[in-house]
């Protein structure tokens, strides 16, 4: 067995700058893995990392040249999740493997997954203007996210509103609120058609929560990456956001799912951004999550062909040229 590994870096434009509490971005890079058997069949994965934890294209690159001889000599994907811990790089890799061994069976990873499936639009930290107005855009959409920073987000989840009065809302403080925060502003909330709030405090304030029942479902992102944080979201968080960059790809991300909703929590498919490319392996997960926002190509200027398809908030399955 002779497999070959290519690895290139991506830079994918916004079409506006993307601003959520901790701060703000204008490009999107991305590392892109190409693996190749000796029959020819190609598998290919992307990943953005998780910057907030210190991941760069550089640092995920390195990790991925570390394994190149192991990759190369033909590794699985149960190999892989031993040999290097979640992050991108890991997942660039095991969406690549998924692809390869869906090219080498020929059979498609999604025959159980039913197409089109919905997908929330999110909608950056702006002017109270500029919430409505663009709410109004998308107003069509089954679910819109809403990113706040801290202070009371009343009025601005009221724009958005009155922008799109139809859609289910999730707010995303990004861990902008403190607890005693949370406890004040979700009964509005509530309210206003608030379907849940993410990841609202910061990572470690949870213990401050463990005996109060908010009046609008919690979703734990940044606290919960792996399997192994699941504990830390129990009593306190109702959803798990399930995203393949934290994981390190979709065999972890499975497990994870599996587990969330075997221990009561409901689960959504989530991303940093990227590419359709990035945002079609976590359409596996689609069929059994409650939410799912894989919006990264609206965000952006440019995506890779082929590309996935968008339908006033409804995706199309992805074709087997672009991934499984």
């Amino acid at each position: 067995m002779a497999w070959k590994l290519t690895v290139a870096a991506c830079e994918w434009r916004l079409r506006e700058p993307f601003v959520i509490a901790r701060g703000s971005a204008d490009i999107q890079p991305t590392i892109l893995v190409t693996i190749e058997d000796d029959a020819g069949h190609r598998g290919r994965g992307e990943a953005c990392g998780v910057d907030y934890d210190g991941e760069t294209v550089a640092t995920m690159a390195g990790e991925i040249e570390g394994c190149r001889a192991a990759v190369e000599a033909g590794l699985s994907r149960e190999q892989l999740q031993e040999l290097l811990p979640a992050g991108g790089a890991r997942n660039a890799l095991d969406c690549a493997l998924w692809d390869l061994e869906a090219k080498q069976s020929a059979r498609s990873l999604f025959e159980s997954v039913p197409f089109p499936q919905p997908t929330a639009f999110t909608i950056g930290i702006r002017s109270l203007e500029a919430y409505e107005s663009t709410a109004r855009r998308f107003a069509g959409f089954p679910l819109l996210k809403v990113k706040v920073a801290d202070g009371d987000p009343s009025a601005v989840v009221q724009a958005v509103r009155r922008g799109a009065p139809q859609p289910g809302l999730i707010v995303d403080p990004n861990q902008a609120w403190s607890p005693n925060d949370l406890k004040e502003y979700a009964p509005a909330l509530a309210g206003l058609g608030v379907v849940l709030i993410e990841q609202p405090i910061p990572i470690g304030a949870e213990t401050e929560l463990r005996d109060w029942r908010s009046p609008v479902p919690l979703c734990a992102d940044e606290l919960v990456s792996t399997r192994a944080d699941l504990e830390r979201a129990r009593g306190v968080y109702d959803c798990i956001n399930i995203k393949l960059d934290k994981t390190g790809g979709l065999t972890e991300a499975l497990s994870l799912a599996s587990e969330a909703r075997s221990s009561g929590f409901q689960v959504m498919a989530g991303c940093m951004a990227g590419s359709s490319l990035c945002m079609a392996p976590s359409l596996v997960l689609a069929s059994i999550c409650s939410f799912i926002d894989l919006d990264g190509p609206l965000l952006q200027d440019g995506d890779v062909l082929p590309r996935l398809v968008y339908q006033d908030g409804w995706i199309g399955k992805p074709s087997r040229e672009l991934w499984g």
